[in-house]
């Protein structure tokens, strides 16, 4: 799997990270998206999944 978002798209929900906190964290002055890990592990696949079903302006996208 590979992960990519659009951060200038991105409306700061924190959704992401909170799903998978592993692979997204959010900018502390603008609470933006910021990926941590464009190859996640096999482990967090389904979190990243949530966070793209989650995420309210789909600025996540992910390659299997």
């Amino acid at each position: 799997m590979k992960v990519k978002v659009d951060a200038d798209r991105c409306v700061a929900s924190g959704m992401c990270a909170f799903s998978a906190p592993e692979v997204f964290d959010q900018n502390e002055h603008d609470g933006v998206v910021v990926l941590l890990t464009e190859l996640p592990s096999a482990e967090h696949h389904d979190a990243v999944r949530s966070a793209v079903r989650n995420c309210p302006n789909m600025v996540i996208a992910i390659e299997e």
